[in-house]
């Protein structure tokens, strides 16, 4: 297979696990941060028509939704990624390819994410299932007819990639993508103690000690003496959470663990260069199932990949190669 070939890759056969390379960043954006920055905060924010809709939670919280406009055919999940909202312009953009493609979808927002504080003391975390867990049975129950799929993007693409394999062949999902995935949160974390990822690091625990301050769970002096995601994770989001550390937490809700029990076709797309994982933390194709096609790019950042020919029009190639791995997997497995 010829790297950089797109037409050489087989959706069709989404059981094959294969490393493959089938992107090229653009000649005046090669560089990991330059991809990763480029695609989170300077391109032009897709605009769409959105409707937003409150699920009410089992445990007395809520997570809110936004849809495209009505569309037959699949739905098609968003889980965004630490601190990502409706500003998140990775997201919106996927939006925007799903609702190109002829298909409904809709971004749920993990718990404060949406613009308004959640009710409870306890937020969200890079394991967290359960809220997609119930949105899948929600949306089933309300469309019993209707397939399933789900992307996800980094810490959505973790719980997501989580879910499909504690799920198994219970999984409510008939196909899933899953972009520049912490695999191991440990080797994450450290990851952003090092070099330039520090910036990734100050800017994200940032927000999270302004969520935890609005919500009184530790002194302000407290918060700015956590300056690492080890230490913010140890002190806030292991005990609001229910681990028994920062130790535990990594272990239990890292999603590498889990990947042999995929049963859905999935398709994971990962940099090498990811400013936010090391390489050695990637998976290799025989850690996954095979119903999961494993595509790694020399190239690409953290949920950046972009190509094109001039900055004045950028291509974000994940917003056609995941709409084009997801349809032919859901003509496929298409319900009679």
């Amino acid at each position: 297979m010829k790297a950089g070939n797109l037409s050489a890759l087989d959706d069709s056969k989404p059981g094959l696990g294969l490393a493959v390379e089938g992107f090229k960043p653009a000649w005046w954006i090669t560089s990991p941060h330059a991809q990763s920055i480029w695609a989170a905060f300077l391109r032009r924010r897709p605009r769409l028509p959105l409707t937003r809709e409150r699920l009410e939670l089992p445990d007395g919280d809520f997570v809110d939704l936004d849809w495209t406009p009505l569309a037959r055919g699949p739905l098609i999940l968003v889980f965004h990624g630490l601190e990502g909202s409706n500003h998140s312009r990775y997201a919106m953009g996927t939006l925007k390819a799903i609702k190109r493609h002829g298909w409904q979808g809709a971004i749920m927002y993990f718990r404060g994410c949406s613009g308004e504080i959640n009710r409870l003391a306890r937020s969200y975390h890079s394991g967290d299932t359960g809220d997609m867990r119930f949105l899948f049975q929600c949306l089933k129950n309300r469309y019993p007819g209707r397939r399933l799929a789900a992307i996800g993007f980094s810490l959505g693409g973790n719980a997501l990639l989580k879910y499909l394999g504690e799920a198994g062949n219970g999984s409510l999902l008939s196909a899933a993508a899953a972009v520049s995935v912490p695999f191991e949160l440990d080797r994450a974390a450290r990851q952003m103690e090092v070099g330039s990822s520090r910036i990734y690091q100050w800017y994200l625990i940032r927000r999270l000690r302004a969520k935890a301050k609005a919500k009184g769970l530790a002194s302000p002096g407290e918060l700015r003496r956590l300056r690492t995601f080890r230490q913010f994770d140890d002190r806030i989001t292991a005990r609001l959470h229910g681990f028994e550390g920062v130790d535990d937490y990594y272990r239990r809700a890292s999603c590498r663990q889990y990947l042999r029990g995929i049963t859905v076709p999935t398709l994971i797309v990962h940099a090498k260069d990811d400013p936010f994982l090391p390489p050695e933390a990637i998976p290799s194709p025989d850690e996954v199932s095979k119903t999961v096609q494993l595509e790694i790019s020399p190239r690409g950042g953290h949920v950046g990949f972009v190509s094109g020919k001039t900055p004045l029009r950028p291509r974000f190639w994940l917003e056609s190669r995941i709409p084009r791995f997801l349809d032919r997997v859901l003509v496929v497995n298409r319900a009679p």
